[in-house]
């Protein structure tokens, strides 16, 4: 026999022991079962695995009623020159999606949440128009500067556009009663 049939003889019975050896590992190993259900942030399960099998119990949308506290330091008043108050506010919701998006069952926008949308929108307008007028008349200031100056001068404007925005969408949002979270708007306002 030539040396190389001999080399192959042994490095293939090597081969074929090998194998034969981790089908016996493979067989007789004590494995538990691998279980892997769905999870979700309102899910829960209980899983008892062993050697013979394994038994779930799952539940899903687990609690089916949430509860939320709310404390809340208020000002009142105009920039709050009334004083300030605590409310207190519990509820007991379900997953129908009402709270989570802002409307009521149907997922429809309620007339209060019409009106503080327009009421921050028009406030944002606003306070666009007038912010952009002061970054304007600033901008004359610093359109003297070499090369970069009338750049300088935009980029002035368009800030104080946005600023004006800002502050006018929050003054909308602090004087419409129709913005109010609904735990904490007064009583008296309908």
């Amino acid at each position: 026999m030539k040396p190389t049939n001999i080399l192959v003889a042994i490095l293939g019975g090597a081969f074929g022991i090998a194998h034969l050896g981790m089908i016996g590992m493979i067989w007789n190993s004590k494995k538990l079962p691998v279980i892997n259900p769905p999870v979700g942030d309102y899910s829960a399960y209980e899983a008892s695995v062993s050697q013979d099998g394994y038994s779930i119990k799952y539940r899903s949308n687990d609690p089916k009623v949430m509860g939320v506290n709310k404390y809340v330091d208020k000002t009142n008043g105009f920039f709050g020159i009334g004083g300030k108050s605590n409310v207190t506010y519990e509820e007991q919701y379900t997953m129908d999606g009402a709270r989570h998006l802002g409307a009521n069952s149907e997922g429809k926008l309620t007339a209060a949440n019409v009106a503080c949308i327009e009421a921050v929108g028009g406030g944002k307008q606003t306070g666009r128009v007038v912010g952009a007028s002061m970054g304007a008349a600033a901008a004359g200031y610093v359109t003297g500067i070499p090369f970069v100056g009338p750049v300088l001068g935009g980029l002035v404007a368009l800030f104080g556009a946005d600023k004006g925005a800002d502050v006018g969408g929050e003054i909308a949002t602090e004087l419409s009663e129709d913005c109010e979270d609904g735990d904490t708007k007064d009583s008296n306002t309908p």
